[in-house]
């Protein structure tokens, strides 16, 4: 049964309240534990980023393309490690992988009003203010906070050819990709594990349920930071990240729906989608 037909233990026919003050406290992560899972995602996706790919990749000068795709492939398989592991701590936690059990404990619900708990489809609405948020951001914030940082720690500035802009900048690269679906195929699963069941059912439905005992009412910014550091493997984005993760958890944690930061999260991965897919048609 969802979330929706428990009994509050508060009295019978009481609304069950799930969000983070009503969780008992026994059931938050520790600091501890918090750390580890983040551990448990960030190492593998740096290893597969500076141990793994640099083996791996082949001469970027020669062909960016084969360079660009080992990358992507590479971080596919972190991020379905990411999946992994939510299945993982859910299967230990709740015992079965149920879809009711998934659902309930990710939050994968109509978002809920933050005083009872109470479904509300209306809510939906206020996806659209964040939306617009997200991409002033990606549009016009990102570019100059990435400068700012990369500027005071240069170390960690993008690499050469690791950016997409080299693949859809040559025209020979984009006659090769016309007709090329096997790209705009690696590209979906990419996103679905980027924008869903990867990062956002770790970082938004596994963590930030359990992290109010540890961070009280700020347990969405310090769900913001965790997950911007968790991007290792990119370390040149992580303070736009941080910007960009703020919008898509506070609603997550307001409302108590993964869906809603999962909707955010996919917003650039979206657009992306019908850029790829211009390509593999030939339209660019």
């Amino acid at each position: 049964m969802g979330a929706e037909g428990h009994i509050a233990p508060g009295g019978v026919g009481e609304p069950n309240v799930e969000g983070p003050l009503s969780e008992r406290l026994s059931e938050q992560y520790s600091l501890a534990k918090i750390l580890g899972i983040w551990a448990l995602a960030a190492v593998p996706m740096g290893i597969l980023s500076w141990i793994a790919f640099p083996l791996l990749a082949p001469d970027a000068e020669l062909d960016p393309l084969e360079f660009g795709v080992t990358r992507v492939v590479l971080l596919t398989l972190g991020l379905v490690w990411l999946f992994a592991l939510s299945m993982i701590i859910v299967r230990r936690e709740e015992g079965d992988l149920r879809w009711a059990t998934v659902k309930r404990r990710l939050r994968l619900n109509t978002p809920r009003e933050p005083a009872t708990g109470v479904p509300r489809a209306r809510l939906w609405l206020w996806v659209v203010p964040f939306i617009v948020a997200v991409v002033v951001v990606d549009l016009v914030l990102r570019t100059p906070i990435e400068s700012a940082w990369v500027s005071s720690i240069p170390f960690i500035a993008e690499p050469q050819g690791y950016s997409f802009d080299a693949i859809f900048q040559s025209q020979a690269i984009l006659a090769r990709l016309a007709g090329a679906w096997w790209f705009f195929a690696l590209f979906v699963i990419f996103a679905v594990f980027n924008s869903i069941l990867g990062e956002e059912f770790l970082f938004r439905g596994v963590l930030l349920p359990k992290m109010e005992g540890v961070f009280g009412r700020s347990s969405w910014v310090a769900n913001s930071v965790l997950f911007a550091f968790y991007h290792v493997h990119q370390p040149w984005g992580i303070l736009d990240t941080i910007l960009t993760a703020l919008l898509y958890t506070y609603p997550a944690y307001r409302y108590r729906s993964t869906w809603m930061s999962i909707i955010l999260h996919s917003v650039q991965n979206v657009f992306f989608a019908f850029l790829v897919l211009g390509v593999v048609l030939g339209l660019a």
